[in-house]
């Protein structure tokens, strides 16, 4: 049995793509704007990651030197009392100034995301108009040509 020959429409594609001219310099443009704020945010993003992990080892290792006193031997039972009131009393400040520290990070983190979205946004509106300039003097030329004729 002859097997049925499938057209091949890849030359039919390949001829019409090429009547449709397309200006590819719009969409180069679009990929580098989009590259060099996808840097830029990774850039926060990674300088946030390592803000917060100092202050979280910071927090580490300050607890471990204030855990130091409490695991020593003591010679009265209430030295032991006052040993883990110390000690809980410190973890609360810390805990207090290391969550205003993490709050300081988010609120960076949060003005320059805001910044770069703005700046984004401006300049995308730039190339929008410029785009929208550069496409109607094409119509306009294009229309007088037509009605040239």
């Amino acid at each position: 049995m002859a097997k049925a020959q499938t057209p091949d429409f890849t030359k039919y594609m390949t001829e019409m793509m090429g009547s449709f001219p397309v200006d590819m310099s719009s969409y180069t443009d679009a990929f580098k704007s989009q590259a060099a704020v996808a840097e830029k945010m990774s850039k926060v993003a990674l300088d946030a990651a390592e803000k917060s992990t100092e202050i979280s080892s910071k927090w580490t290792k300050d607890t471990i030197a204030k855990m130091g006193d409490v695991a020593s031997v003591k010679d009265e039972p209430a030295d032991y009392t006052k040993s883990m009131t110390d000690f809980a009393s410190s973890q609360a400040e810390m805990a207090a100034e290391t969550m205003a520290a993490f709050a300081e990070v988010a609120k960076k983190v949060q003005m320059e995301t805001v910044e770069l979205m703005m700046a984004a946004g401006k300049e995308a509106t730039e190339e929008a108009t410029a785009a929208v300039k550069k496409a109607t003097a094409e119509v306009t030329t294009a229309a007088k040509k037509a009605t040239a004729k």
